[in-house]
């Protein structure tokens, strides 16, 4: 009976902490993004070719984990099969905030643009946990800053 009602009490607590904390890193995201939308980061293999560029590698990782409540309705739905959408929305969040954080470091060395972007994630959380999933998104690129002569 104790660890039914331990149960209930985390996954209560993780539901509303767990929600109000995204929610939160969620308008900071967007506020975030209307700002750096001036530094395009594109997908492409090739650089412009409208001038000279110093070509510099930036990069930006956040690890980010779930909170108990959508871990539980995960497993439920793992009970089932089909989508996870707790955990898509996870890994989006992560992906947002790494690119941010890459464009913050381009933004830092004055670059244009940032061209070849590319996106590694790992789950971390075997080492820490094995109940909730820790992800690690790293996303990279090449900054182009224009050369001053």
């Amino acid at each position: 009976m104790e660890n039914i009602i331990i149960t209930v009490v985390l996954v209560t607590l993780g539901y509303f902490f767990g929600r109000r904390a995204e929610n939160k890193h969620i308008k900071q995201l967007i506020e975030r993004e209307a700002v750096m939308n001036a530094l395009p980061a594109m997908a492409s293999r090739i650089p412009p070719s409208d001038g000279k560029y110093d070509q510099i590698l930036v990069s930006g990782s956040v690890v980010i984990a779930n909170d108990y409540f959508k871990s539980f309705v995960a497993g439920l739905r793992n009970l089932f099969g089909g989508k996870i959408s707790t955990y898509e929305t996870l890994l989006d969040r992560a992906r947002r905030e790494a690119v941010l954080r890459m464009k913050d470091q381009a933004k830092a060395l004055g670059a244009e643009a940032i061209f070849n972007v590319k996106y590694e994630s790992s789950n971390i959380s075997g080492q820490y946990s094995k109940k909730l999933p820790i992800l690690e998104v790293h996303a990279y690129g090449t900054a182009l800053k224009k050369q001053p002569y």
